[in-house]
This record gives C-alpha cells, sequence and structure tokens, in this order.
C-alpha cells in the first residue's frame, strides 16, 4: 500500500519538476532564443504534466482512503467494545463524532505531509537541475522554516490541546449548572458556584491565549521558509545573472519558489500544526479508559451547612415577617403589601391563594430567592439569606446522574447511612421506587424517571437535610392525593423540623396548624376553623370554587 502511494505521488510530483523547468526551458532555448516553436512544445509539455499529475492525485486519495479506512474500523471496534463491556457513556459520542473526526484528520495529516515531502523534493531537484546556485539561496530559509516548525509542533500541540480540554470543561460545568440553576439559587450557592464557573472561563482564556502565542511561531516559520526565498532570489538576481543562472532559470526558480514550495508548505504548517494536534487528542480520548457508569461528581450546589437541627422542643420563632413588601419592578403594584407574619419553630403552615397572588414569591422570599422592597425576614433570630437552615424544594424537580444515595445525600456533607436513608424513605414514601430502581446505589436515569418520581427523590433529599426549615412551593403537584399527604406528614413529624407548604391541594391546607390565605390586602392567617368563619375567599376555596383575581398577573414563580 505505501509502495503505490510512493509511486503516484511520485507522478503527482513529476508535474511540479516540469512546471518550473519546462518554463525555464521555454525561455531561454525557446521564446528568448528566437524559437517560438520550442518554446510552446515546452509550454505543451508542463501542461501535459499537469494532468498527468492531476491523475495520480486522484489515485492517491484512493491509497490513502485504504489506508484510512482500517484505522476507521479498529477505532470503531474498540469504541463499542468499550461502550458494551463497561457500559461507557461516550461511547455514543465516540461513534459518531470523535471516531469520524479521527479519519477525517488522519486522512488529512497523511495527505500533507505526502504533499509537502514529494512537492519539495520535486522542487529541489528541479532547481538543481536549471543552475545549482539556485539552491544556495532557496535551500537555507527553507530549512531554517521547516526546522522552527518542527520546533513548535510539540508545544503547540500541547497547547492546542490544554485549550481544547478547558473549552470541553467549560461546556460540561455549563451543561451540568443550567438545569439545576434554581437549585443552586435555592441552595445559596450562588457565588461559590459563579467562581468555580469563572474559573474554568478564565482557564480557557489563558489556554487561548497560550496558542496564539505560539501560533505566531507557526506564521513566522512558514514566513521564513516560504515568503523568505522569494525575497532572496529577487535580490541576489544580479549575482545569480553574473554566476551563469540564466533568465528563464530564474523564472523558473520563482515558479518553482511561489507555485509548489509556497503552497506546499502553507498546507503543512496549517494542515499539521493543527490537524496534528487535533488528531492526538481526539485518539486519547478514544482510547482512554472508560469511566465507571456510576462515576458520578456530585454537582456543586449542596447547601454550606453541617448545622444539626434544633431540638424538638424548642419552641422558639422559626420565621418572622415584619412590614414585608414585594413587588417585580420600582413602578408595579406591590404583590406582597405589609405582611406580617410568625411561625414558631417544629410549626406547620400551609399557604393558600388564587394563581399570581404571589405564594411563590413568599417562599423565593424566605429562601433568599428574592430582595423585599421594605420589611424584614428572619430565619431563627437571623436574616436572609440563611441556607443553613432552610431548603426549597420547588415544583420543578431536580435529580441529577449517579446513583440514588447519591442524589438523596446531596444536601449532606457525609453520605447518609443507610439505615437513615431507608427510615427516610420509607417516612417520605419513596420505598417503592427505590426497590424498582434496584436500592440505594442503583444509577439513576433522570429522563427515565416520571414527574411525580423526581418530586419523590427531592422530598426525601429535603427530607434529609439537616436545614430545619423546609418550603415545599407545590413540590407535591405531581403526585396523587395520599402520597401527597403521607409526604406532608413526614415533614410535619421531621424531628426539629418546621414545614411551610404551598398547597397545591385544599386537602394540604387542612392537615396544617396555621394556614394563611392570599387574597392581595386581605390576607387573612388561622386555622381552618378560623378561617371559616372570617375569611370569604378561604370559604369558597375549600368549596372548590376556582377563584381568580384580574388585577393580579402569574407571577408567583
Amino acid at each position: 500500500m505505501l509502495v503505490r502511494l510512493g509511486a503516484w505521488s511520485v507522478l503527482e510530483a513529476g508535474q511540479t519538476f516540469l512546471l518550473g523547468y519546462a518554463l525555464a526551458r521555454s525561455l531561454d532555448a525557446g521564446f528568448l532564443a528566437g524559437d517560438v516553436r520550442t518554446g510552446l512544445l515546452w509550454l505543451g509539455a508542463a501542461g501535459l504534466a499537469v494532468c498527468a499529475g492531476a491523475y495520480g492525485t486522484g489515485r492517491v486519495y484512493g491509497v490513502v482512503a485504504a489506508l484510512v479506512e482500517p484505522a476507521r474500523d479498529r477505532l470503531v471496534t474498540a469504541v463499542v467494545e468499550r461502550g458494551v463491556r463497561e457500559a461507557d457513556a461516550g461511547a455514543l459520542s465516540g461513534l459518531t463524532q470523535q471516531v469520524e473526526l479521527a479519519r477525517d484528520t488522519l486522512a488529512g495529516v497523511v495527505m500533507v505531509s505526502r504533499s509537502f515531502l514529494f512537492t519539495a523534493a520535486g522542487a529541489l531537484i528541479g532547481l538543481f537541475s536549471l543552475a545549482p546556485p539556485l539552491l544556495t539561496v532557496v535551500v537555507p530559509p527553507l530549512l531554517a522554516g521547516v526546522a522552527l516548525f518542527a520546533a513548535t509542533l510539540r508545544p503547540l500541540a500541547r497547547r492546542q490541546e490544554a485549550f481544547l480540554a478547558a473549552d470541553e470543561a467549560l461546556a460540561q460545568e455549563l451543561g451540568a449548572l443550567c438545569p439545576g440553576l434554581r437549585d443552586v439559587t435555592a441552595s445559596g450557592a450562588e457565588e461559590r458556584v459563579a467562581a468555580d464557573v469563572g474559573e474554568r472561563v478564565d482557564a480557557e482564556l489563558r489556554a487561548a491565549r497560550a496558542l496564539a502565542r505560539w501560533s505566531v511561531a507557526r506564521t513566522a516559520a512558514l514566513a521564513l521558509g516560504g515568503e523568505l526565498p522569494v525575497v532572496l532570489l529577487l535580490v541576489t538576481t544580479p549575482w545569480l545573472l553574473d554566476h551563469g543562472v540564466t533568465p528563464g532559470a530564474l523564472v523558473g526558480a520563482l515558479a518553482y519558489v511561489t507555485q509548489s514550495l509556497l503552497p506546499a508548505l502553507q498546507n503543512l504548517v496549517h494542515g499539521l500544526g493543527t490537524s496534528g494536534s487535533r488528531l492526538t487528542v481526539v485518539l486519547r480520548r478514544l482510547t482512554r479508559p472508560a469511566r465507571h457508569p456510576q462515576g458520578h461528581t456530585e454537582p456543586r450546589d449542596q447547601p454550606r451547612t453541617s448545622r444539626s437541627r434544633p431540638s424538638s422542643g424548642a419552641r422558639h420563632t422559626a420565621l418572622s415577617l415584619t412590614s414585608l413588601t414585594f413587588a417585580y419592578g420600582a413602578a408595579s403594584e406591590p404583590i406582597l403589601d405589609g405582611l406580617d407574619l410568625s411561625l414558631p419553630a417544629g410549626g406547620h403552615l400551609a399557604v393558600v391563594g388564587p394563581s399570581g397572588i404571589g405564594k411563590s414569591t413568599l417562599t423565593g422570599l424566605v429562601a433568599g430567592l428574592l430582595t423585599p422592597r421594605h420589611g424584614t425576614i428572619r430565619l431563627y433570630g437571623r436574616p436572609v439569606p440563611a441556607p443553613e437552615v432552610t431548603v426549597l424544594i420547588p415544583q420543578e424537580a431536580y435529580v441529577h446522574g449517579g446513583t440514588l444515595a447519591e442524589n438523596l445525600s446531596l444536601f449532606r456533607p457525609a453520605p447518609v447511612p443507610r439505615a437513615e436513608l431507608l427510615a427516610a424513605a420509607d417516612a417520605v414514601g419513596l420505598t417503592a421506587l427505590l426497590r424498582t430502581l434496584g436500592g440505594p446505589d442503583a444509577p439513576v436515569d433522570p429522563t427515565a424517571l416520571s414527574a411525580g418520581e423526581r418530586q419523590l427523590i427531592a422530598l426525601t433529599r429535603a427530607y434529609l437535610s439537616p436545614a430545619p426549615l423546609a418550603l415545599l412551593d407545590e413540590a407535591t403537584c405531581h403526585l396523587d392525593p395520599e402520597a401527597e399527604a403521607r409526604a406532608e406528614r413526614a415533614f410535619a413529624a421531621r424531628p426539629g423540623g418546621t414545614l411551610l407548604v404551598v398547597a397545591h391541594r385544599i386537602s394540604s391546607a387542612r392537615r396544617a396548624e396555621r394556614i394563611l390565605v392570599m387574597d392581595g390586602a386581605r390576607t387573612a392567617c388561622g386555622t381552618h376553623d378560623e378561617l371559616l368563619r372570617t375569611s370569604a375567599l378561604y370559604r369558597q376555596l375549600t368549596a372548590g370554587w376556582p377563584p381568580h383575581t384580574p388585577h393580579h398577573t402569574p407571577l408567583s414563580r
């Protein structure tokens, strides 16, 4: 196969030799000597050589394909075997993208390397045939340029790989982060996550600058080896003519440099400099050992807390709102206006009201996601945000890859003991799903879970959190009434725990010790029996009438 590649490459390089040589002979022995027929014959020979070279180039592509395709097949076999035997999650990407990239890049490296070698050989032989002094002008800068480029290959490849790795790391970080932004905010991890992402961005910037600096050296090599010989030929023309170089030979030499050596060196520098390092990176990706399918890097939205819950006997105030006012915009009508509320530690409060009245806004304020216009919020005597004492479970439950135990331990500084984990699953109602998945150590595919199953996992995770105040913002809306009741009873009975529920069903409100009815300026708070007597809206809600307040827009999210 290599012999065939060399033979067709020689035929292709024949046009390089005849390009300058025939041009020189057509001038010296033809047109300048007054023999037009000879000049035209030499030009015709050059034209035939171009046709023969084009045929050789076509055959070269076929031989290169025959060399590259078996390598591609071996890569495909290796990727498939690793995917099947080791459950490698990256096998699909390897087959659909990286293997094809490796094949195309390998073919490009072979083509540009072969082309430069044979083109340079044909051009240098042609220069020697025309006049040996031409070599003394062309060869030194050409060798210097090639040597400079060769010296930059290894550091340039390292910088290229570092840049690709930094870009891949940033893309992976953002891909994992974006779906869980609300959970990051609820956990109070914004600064930490922003710092981590900033480090990734800075790392990619540093890698890009380092790559750019070495790219300057590559450009210098091209100028030294491909463009300087043209300048030297022009500058040394008087000396060359004095040493027996004919005008035709000088024109032929310029043709060799500008039409053969310079394009070949450009292809080598840009092709091998970029494709070579890319090929190295891709082959390392394809041949690296596969990670265990259960290998998992824990997300960065874990609450910054190891604080134990207050004792169940402590009945101090868990949540205190004083003259709380909030609006979405300076000119907007307040969603909350002068709200006062007190929730004792260990208490159970349900929040009800029409859609868009501000129920989720209230949980966002308590969790520290929103900043009030006026008033104060205190959690266990401290101002918000206080992520160490608050855990928010939103309607859109977040489940990450990894094992079920890793998901449930997300808000704990260390893995949850198995007995405690199983007890929490039983209390919240996760046991059936836990068994279906295969136990705590079973891997979890978030896309294969239903919305209700994801909510059960999120609820159990929050139940195991050390934060004493749990905010359930319609966190059970995808559960049936029985499962919802079981989960809420578990949170209400959690030792040292306090519960605030944005009620999805009126039955949820009736399980609470106290109920907050949000109806604009007519906010009311009390027990179920008290509100039946004092709140017309609450009576309508318990009667099943779907209220609507047209002066409010759905801004509870």
